[in-house]
């Protein structure tokens, strides 16, 4: 299938998963205990997972890369607030980055097949991808660069991203429904998806 070129709607829909983005990450501002071992709990994988069942691979990703080099330019954006170029340092980085391909594989899953339960499959895809990405960049970091204590192990970062693996595997699947429902309801019917200019 030849690529859509981006029109003012998806651009549109684009800054709005990049905003989302910027809430989901600091939902911790007003809940400050979902913080654990100091892993911020954030609404941002199932944003992510939407922008890919929403928008699809291509413009899902475009606005996950958005809203990263937002970030590093500088601009508080990253969970607590945080951005700026120091922030690639971070052993949380690679969450950031794994959104990219959170809702790319997404969006990827979905192109190939629109069923309900593919919208499922893919959001669960997804969110796998974003957890296998992160908790292995964060490890590697803990190890190479953050000065990680010597009893710190793999199975202690994994043990840690226990915490809020559950709430991702209900939120991806719900998302997955939602962009369903979305899709046959609002957005194959909508002028705006369906124009020619």
């Amino acid at each position: 299938m030849k690529p859509r070129n981006i029109k003012a709607i998806d651009l549109t829909m684009m800054a709005l998963f990049a905003a989302l983005m910027m809430i989901g990450a600091n939902i911790t501002s007003f809940a400050p205990f979902m913080v654990i071992n100091g892993v911020p709990i954030t609404l941002q994988t199932v944003f992510a997972v939407l922008a890919g069942a929403v928008l699809g691979k291509r413009l899902g990703a475009i606005s996950m890369t958005v809203y990263a080099l937002i970030g590093i330019i500088g601009v508080p954006v990253f969970a607590q607030f945080k951005g700026g170029f120091e922030t690639i340092f971070s052993p949380t980085f690679g969450f950031i980055l794994s959104f990219i391909l959170a809702a790319y594989i997404t969006g990827w899953i979905i192109e190939k097949k629109k069923t309900q339960t593919a919208y499922v499959i893919a959001s669960l895809a997804g969110m796998a991808a974003n957890y296998l990405f992160g908790t292995n960049w964060m490890y590697m970091a803990m190890k190479l660069w953050a000065d990680a204590p010597p009893a710190f192990s793999y199975k202690a970062t994994w043990l840690t991203m226990l915490v809020p693996l559950p709430k991702d595997i209900l939120l991806s699947v719900f998302a997955g429904f939602l962009a369903y429902r979305l899709e046959r309801t609002v957005l194959s019917k909508s002028k705006l998806r369906n124009q020619n200019v």
